[in-house]
């Protein structure tokens, strides 16, 4: 058979495949390709979104909510204006919040502190940076606040240098359901367990605003029966410190004032549980961010009570903030009432673990897949984002549309081929330009709340005290006076 007989049957067969893939297109699935993620190996699913997918998955709950007018109640003299479901900002659920952050402004009293709670999208400080950065600058403050024990992004967080030795053993409420010690409120606890070499942790200041110092780090950790524990901390000279591990949470305070670097060294400190080091100059806005990957807020929920309300007597969080969903779009499904259900009760659980706090809710981004060989919003977005609304509304909590205010449909495409880019090819995260975006976006919301509550603030009714009557008891006859 000579060559041109080869090319002509190359010919049918390519004819031939072509020909077929049109006549069967419209039998194949649009979502033909598998979804992947750039750092897909680092991907870790929790394993109570696989359990609650498998126990609640198919439940579905009658909507009572589309066409309802949330009507607020009054807190502290001040009501905001009632909102549809669709406009839903709920920042009648931060006037607390909005109070305290009125008394820095117009006093400079006291300070304000912001768990940020998030998965891969806030990983390395992604988001969380540039929203710490622009409530800093408003607000004052300096430090980048808690930073754990170790950190698989630790490498790629650009907002503090983060070293630490191999020989520490990691608890996650990802990953462990009864953890041997109460986990902290980064969802995670240390040990140092390896008593043949000492374990260590290193910390540098770098030239991002606002933390080009390390102000006032401060160790926390759990109890131990362990009263040997000691640390030798290097900032210049060495200087050795005694663990007293006698409470549920204890401190240790390496220096008042501000460092460039700090290095750690644990000796004879196993079975002590530690959480992390806390950097902050106790004035203005803190914001810690508690990131993990493949986290859908779940976990949240294990929370010890008791080890969380410690927490917050010392870190005293005015805020927390909930940013996930990345994760929970995973898995084909498009009804979330399971995902709103349980997130319901995490809130709650929260709220429960840091009493006064104010929620905000912060929706899933835009997502692109390939439909028929186009990128296009993923289908599970809106259901997710809708569900994800439902559950800020059911728990008194405010609530971020990131997936409208960013673009809506088809926005993540724009973000991609964007010159120059601001989210990555995995048409999921955003680059550091984007994440920037981001920040800006969920700052400027909650900036808008808080200029609207001034003007209300200025509006409101003075309280009245409402005067108590004595009661006195004499001769089992009561007197009013």
């Amino acid at each position: 058979m000579n060559t041109s007989k080869y090319f002509i049957q190359a010919l049918l067969v390519v004819v031939f495949s072509t020909l077929s893939f049109i006549v069967f297109k419209e039998f194949l699935p649009k979502k033909i390709f598998p979804e992947s993620l750039v750092n897909s190996k680092n991907v870790v699913v929790d394993s109570l979104l696989l359990e609650a997918i498998a126990e609640e998955g198919t439940i579905k709950e009658k909507d009572t909510l589309s066409n309802t007018i949330i009507d607020f109640k009054v807190v502290n003299g001040i009501k905001f204006p009632d909102e549809t479901f669709e406009e839903y900002q709920g920042n009648q659920y931060l006037v607390t919040f909005f109070e305290k952050l009125y008394q820095l402004e117009t006093k400079k009293q006291g300070n304000v502190r912001i768990a940020y709670f998030g998965d891969s999208m806030t990983d390395g400080d992604l988001i969380v940076k540039d929203f710490r950065t622009y409530l800093q600058e408003r607000f004052g403050g300096k430090g980048v606040g808690f930073v754990n024990i170790t950190s698989e992004s630790a490498s790629s967080r650009s907002s503090i240098t983060h070293e630490f030795s191999a020989n520490w053993k990691t608890q996650s409420y990802l990953k462990v359901k009864r953890p041997s010690r109460a986990f902290g409120v980064n969802g995670h606890v240390f040990f140092a367990n390896d008593t043949s070499n000492i374990a260590w942790v290193k910390f540098k200041a770098t030239k991002t605003k606002f933390a080009t110092e390390l102000p006032k780090p401060t160790l926390f950790y759990g109890s131990s029966s362990n009263k040997s524990g000691k640390v030798f901390c290097t900032a210049g000279d060495t200087i050795g410190k005694q663990l007293y591990p006698n409470s549920l949470l204890n401190t240790l305070t390496f220096s008042d004032g501000n460092l460039k670097s700090l290095k750690v060294n644990f000796s004879k400190a196993d079975s002590i549980p530690f959480y992390g080091v806390n950097f902050d100059d106790g004035k203005g806005v803190h914001v810690d961010n508690f990131s993990n990957r493949g986290n859908s807020g779940l976990p949240l929920g294990t929370f010890d009570a008791a080890t969380m309300k410690a927490f917050h007597a010392k870190l005293d969080y005015d805020l927390i903030v909930l940013q996930y969903g990345a994760n929970v779009l995973n898995y084909g499904t498009l009804d979330y009432t399971w995902y709103e259900k349980r997130m319901t009760k995490v809130v709650q659980h929260l709220k429960e673990c840091f009493p006064g706090v104010s929620i905000l809710i912060i929706s899933t981004a835009d997502k692109s897949t390939k439909y028929d060989l186009e990128m296009k919003t993923d289908s599970a977005v809106v259901p997710l984002n809708t569900a994800q609304k439902r559950y800020a509304i059911k728990s008194e909590s405010s609530f971020v549309n990131l997936y409208t205010l960013m673009g809506g449909n088809g926005s993540m495409v724009q973000w991609v081929e964007a010159v120059p880019a601001k989210a990555n090819k995995d048409y999921t995260h955003f680059n550091h330009r984007g994440a920037k975006e981001v920040a800006n976006i969920i700052y400027s919301q909650i900036n808008q709340g808080y200029e609207t509550y001034k003007n209300l603030r200025k509006k409101r009714k003075p309280i009245t005290p409402v005067k108590k009557e004595a009661v006195i008891i004499k001769n089992d006859s009561i007197h009013e006076e």
